[in-house]
């Protein structure tokens, strides 16, 4: 049973972290009015307002920025005293929290821990999606346990490599290179493209860094099947990893880039020796199952 004032911390710190009661009540698992009746209360403890309420959501008062981090430090040590309960008590139940981004989360996650159930049944998962420079400052503020990033990533982070994912051209059908073995990148700077980014890290703009390319940047987005159903529509072309490829919906054309191009997929902790066992054995299956 969690102690009450810690519940009104985590409802505090979760509706901020997710921007409303609704996903704060989906996400602990309780009524959007208890989130909302636990907040009040904890205002009502502290005589101060921590939250503007209004239709587009909730947003912080300068009260509430203050006091937030120390919540959020509260949650943070109560997640690790429940995983060294859990280690005491094997790995029988526990919590996974895992920071990702889409192709990983589409086509790894949901194989590996349907894997993982079979032995551990009682495990549950919570997974954030986002960029790489998300999913790292999740990790350094130990908002997640884990997280897949491209490699390399912060070097005081401890860090698994996974995989080696080709980058793939994708091209409208009846594309005038469409019928090439490979696509020679030298090509990108005569066609309208389209840039997956975000956040200011990307494996694509490091290939046009690279080979000093500068193509006429027509679209720029995170989303990989935004551009894909602009590309079926003969809106330009794009660099995807391969990942990202597998089983999609679109009517399009991939060929291998000449020269090649990979990115390092690869899973980073905050200190791996601080690991819950859950977690620990959660990696042993990323690195037998995420080819």
């Amino acid at each position: 049973m969690i102690d009450a004032n810690l519940q009104k911390y985590l409802s505090f710190v979760k509706t901020v972290e997710l921007g409303s009661f609704s996903k704060a009540a989906e996400s602990l698992g309780y009524s959007q009015s208890g989130i909302s009746r636990m907040i009040s209360d904890l205002e009502k403890d502290w005589k101060i307002t921590l939250l503007e309420r209004d239709r587009s959501g909730v947003s912080l008062t300068s009260d509430g920025t203050r006091l937030l981090p120390f919540a959020q430090s509260l949650c943070r040590e109560y997640y690790r005293l429940q995983e060294e309960v859990d280690d005491l008590n094997g790995i029988q139940t526990g919590l996974i929290r895992i920071g990702t981004f889409s192709s990983v989360a589409t086509q790894w996650l949901p194989r590996i821990i349907r894997q993982f159930q079979v032995d551990y049944p009682n495990i549950e998962y919570e997974m954030l999606l986002g960029d790489y420079s998300e999913t790292e400052k999740w990790i350094d503020e130990r908002r997640v346990d884990c997280g897949f990033l491209i490699l390399p990533t912060r070097p005081e982070f401890d860090t698994l490599e996974l995989a080696k994912d080709p980058l793939m051209a994708v091209l409208p059908k009846g594309h005038p290179l469409a019928g090439l073995d490979a696509f020679p990148v030298k090509e990108l700077e005569k066609e309208p493209f389209m840039l997956l980014e975000k956040g200011g890290k990307s494996e694509i703009t490091d290939i046009l860094k690279r080979y000093d390319l500068h193509p006429e940047i027509r679209f720029t987005t995170w989303d990989d099947y935004a551009i894909m159903a602009m590309i079926e529509q003969g809106l330009g072309i794009a660099i995807l990893p391969g990942l990202i490829l597998k089983r999609i919906p679109y009517d399009v054309v991939i060929k291998p880039l000449d020269p090649p191009a990979f990115r390092t997929i690869g899973i980073a902790l905050k200190e791996s020796r601080t690991a819950s066992a859950a977690m620990k054995k959660f990696l042993q299956y990323l690195k037998y199952r995420s080819e």
